[in-house]
């Protein structure tokens, strides 16, 4: 059974936004960091933001800074990142992970995250 659920992922133009949601279905993660990575064609999976669990820091890849938002509703049991300006280099698979409960601080690397979801695709057209 998947505890983490992404969705709100499609097609967009150039300049576009787009806002995707990560379930928690079970509301196993509401103590944990969480994290948004994505992974282009042929690429390896790279960090795009996180999140601590209170929800108060923030930490995002130079990349999207500025342009990405994260954020996470404990009501609905469910992470966000709001996207907008979207380039076609952030084409890819859009995956929400929770981290472990040593994780320190906020970390890009996605080795500290052990809980993932099974992404979203995202397609920004030029």
């Amino acid at each position: 059974q998947e505890q983490l659920v992404e969705s709100g992922g499609g097609l967009v133009q150039r300049g576009g936004s787009l806002r995707l949601s990560c379930l928690d279905s079970e509301g196993t993660f509401s103590m944990h960091k969480m994290g948004w990575f994505r992974q282009a064609p042929g690429k390896e999976r790279a960090f795009v933001a996180a999140i601590d669990w209170i929800g108060y820091s923030t930490y995002y890849a130079d990349s999207v800074k500025g342009r990405f938002t994260i954020s996470r509703d404990y009501a609905a049991n469910t992470l966000y990142l709001e996207m907008t300006g979207l380039q076609p280099e952030d084409t890819g698979v859009y995956f929400c992970a929770a981290a472990g409960t040593d994780m320190r601080g906020l970390q890009a690397a996605p080795g500290e995250y052990p809980y993932w979801g099974q992404g979203t695709q995202v397609t920004v057209s030029s």
